[in-house]
């Protein structure tokens, strides 16, 4: 915006917030972006190509991520980053080993599949890992994976860094629609 831009221009406007809030469909969101994301498009199928590991591993790397960090709204293709850097980083024969005992000490608490236990029983064998090497290198790659992508700040509602765009001051600084107005005594006249 200018200094030309009204008070009617900037309510005719929608904020980028406004519109995946009112949108809030992340295919839309993986149309939007490159065609390297399309490849995670919401799917009931495991879509992503494995280079070190497993289509199995995949999927049960993706629900010890989504124990870790339960985000009960968040697609499945947000969690795929997660297990797409395990998978790259499991190039390293000792990092492959320790990925695969750890899934193997969750089939081995299983008496079996892991991934066939329900929701709290899989839970209960991923905390006995807790602070294990596995689980802490499962955790660490999520923590970036997981939260430093285009989708999860599409989800998340995040609109990015704002410094290359010239901060927040027109950039969602005022922006807190979720939020009820403030009364007016609590916004003195200037």
């Amino acid at each position: 915006m200018n200094d030309f831009t009204t008070d009617s221009d900037r309510r005719a406007t929608v904020s980028r917030r406004q519109f995946l809030v009112h949108a809030g469909c992340l295919t839309g969101t993986l149309w939007a972006t490159s065609s390297s994301l399309l490849a995670l498009a919401p799917s009931p199928v495991w879509a992503l190509p494995l280079a070190n590991l497993d289509e199995r591993s995949g999927r049960v790397l993706s629900q010890v991520t989504r124990h870790i960090f339960p985000h009960a709204a968040l697609d499945d293709a947000v969690y795929a980053f997660v297990v797409r850097d395990l998978d790259l980083a499991a190039k390293d024969a000792t990092l492959k080993a320790l990925l695969v005992d750890g899934i193997r000490q969750l089939d081995d608490g299983a008496k079996g599949d892991w991934l066939a236990l329900d929701k709290p029983a899989q839970l209960a064998l991923v905390t006995k890992l807790a602070g294990s090497p596995f689980f802490e290198k499962v955790r660490s790659t999520a923590v970036v994976s997981l939260y430093n992508n285009e989708l999860a700040f599409a989800h998340f509602g995040y609109q990015g860094e704002s410094f290359s765009k010239g901060g927040y001051l027109e950039r969602g600084f005022n922006d807190l629609t979720w939020l009820p107005a403030p009364p007016p005594a609590a916004s003195p006249a200037a």
